[in-house]
């Protein structure tokens, strides 16, 4: 198994916290918060993955090198910001085999991921979801699905328990080639959202924990809940 983990976020958000890193390199309970995504990786298998990087690009690398737990660490550089799908298409560049994993490195989700590759390959389809139950979907948005198929995205601003994207997808290599290469483009905005009811993507359910420390609150939430799982 491959993955890409989509590490080139400013943490805008972030600021008044955690000055001047890459989101990803948030101290979470005294490591970095992309340690924990990485460690679901070498647990689950993996034997390579590509960080697509930007912003402060170097820190990353210094702290992780070219290995992590026997894990191969390559590097896709964006000289200048390309957005999600843009970021997925140049690190694909380092990709071998497929379909890939691509992931989030501010975001953890506990997940099957050799499940979400037997579901993706026993439905034939192009691209797989991750998709978990939240108590309120208010931040994220709310999916429409039907016969584990997404049918659509609902916007935020809605309130309650509900089922969301959490964020880790599965794709085929036509997905890729449907994103243009070296432009800015949004992988949920400009594919995903148009053109969810002709791609039809699995959506694969996850009971497992899920947090995004974009904003203060999930952050010190997250402070919270990894100090417990090192203690576990």
């Amino acid at each position: 198994m491959q993955a890409i983990v989509l590490a080139g976020g400013l943490g805008t958000r972030l600021r008044g916290v955690v000055p001047d890193l890459p989101k990803p390199m948030a101290p979470v309970a005294g490591r970095p918060f992309l340690a924990w995504v990485l460690d679901r990786l070498v647990d689950a298998g993996f034997e390579s993955t590509v960080l697509a990087v930007g912003y402060r690009h170097e820190v990353i690398r210094e702290h992780f090198s070219d290995d992590y737990r026997g894990m191969a660490l390559r590097y896709s550089v964006e000289s200048t910001p390309l957005g999600t799908g843009g970021a997925i298409r140049l690190a694909a560049e380092h990709v071998s085999a497929y379909p890939v994993f691509v992931l989030n490195g501010d975001t953890f989700l506990e997940l099957g991921y050799r499940a979400m590759l037997d579901a993706h390959r026993r439905a034939c389809t192009s691209l797989s979801v991750a998709v978990c139950r939240v108590p309120d979907v208010g931040r994220y948005g709310a999916l429409e699905i039907e016969n584990d198929r997404v049918h659509g995205f609902l916007e935020k601003g809605g309130d309650g328990p509900g089922l969301i994207n959490a964020g880790v997808y599965l794709l085929a290599a036509e997905i890729l080639q449907q994103i243009p290469v070296g432009q800015p483009f949004s992988f949920e905005q400009q594919l995903l959202v148009p053109r969810v009811k002709e791609i039809r993507p699995l959506a694969f359910r996850t009971e497992g924990r899920f947090i995004d420390i974009g904003i203060p609150e999930d952050f010190e939430r997250a402070q919270q809940m990894f100090a417990a799982k090192d203690q576990a």
